[in-house]
């Protein structure tokens, strides 16, 4: 050890005692301090709950944003598809003539009385109307009268499904289309 005199001991006991004291002085309260890491540790805390909050949001969304696209895309598609349908309708209808000769006829036939207006029955139509001339079927009391196994034999010769008839209910139809009730009628099935 070196050799000190004692006053040398007391100027270093001094400058230790007074660099201590400096540092005591120089902290600021140690509550002060902890008091800011609490808040800071709560913020903290708080802000990763948001993180995660909005991760889970953004995760949601990003899920929203797909589905919506393949929502987009199947649109798309059944545009092209309406298109294509449409402009097929349109060059259908360029090659056809614009009205038929039995189309004429059995509009006449129905207006003087001859015939009946098959076509006001729900799922007949016009063109429809025009088979049920060429068939033989005029008249709503003959609708009416069908028997199933006529009826059966009527839904093969139109090209309809077994059943289209009854499911789309013919004989009420043309039942109350004979007794003139076209109100209660297009009430009903328009």
């Amino acid at each position: 050890m070196p050799d000190f005199t004692t006053n040398q001991w007391v100027v270093l006991l001094l400058v230790l005692v007074l660099g201590w004291f400096l540092g005591l002085l120089t902290l600021s309260g140690g509550r002060k301090w902890r008091k800011g890491f609490e808040q800071e540790r709560a913020a903290r805390i708080a802000a990763d709950a948001e993180c995660d909050r909005l991760s889970t949001r953004l995760a949601e969304l990003e899920g929203e944003r797909d589905r919506r696209i393949a929502l987009e895309h199947e649109r798309d598609q059944h545009i092209a598809r309406a298109a294509a349908a449409n402009d097929r309708i349109a060059q259908l209808e360029k090659e056809r003539p614009v009205t038929y000769a039995d189309t004429a006829g059995s509009i006449a036939a129905a207006a003087s009385g001859q015939r009946d207006d098959l076509a006001l029955i729900f799922g007949v139509g016009r063109a429809g109307e025009i088979k049920l001339n060429e068939l033989g079927v005029h008249r709503y009391a003959e609708i009416t009268a069908l028997s199933p196994a006529e009826e059966a034999g009527l839904e093969g010769r139109l090209g309809l499904a077994p059943g289209t008839i009854a499911d789309e209910r013919w004989r009420e139809q043309a039942e109350m289309l004979r007794k003139g009730q076209f109100d209660e009628h297009a009430r009903l099935f328009a």
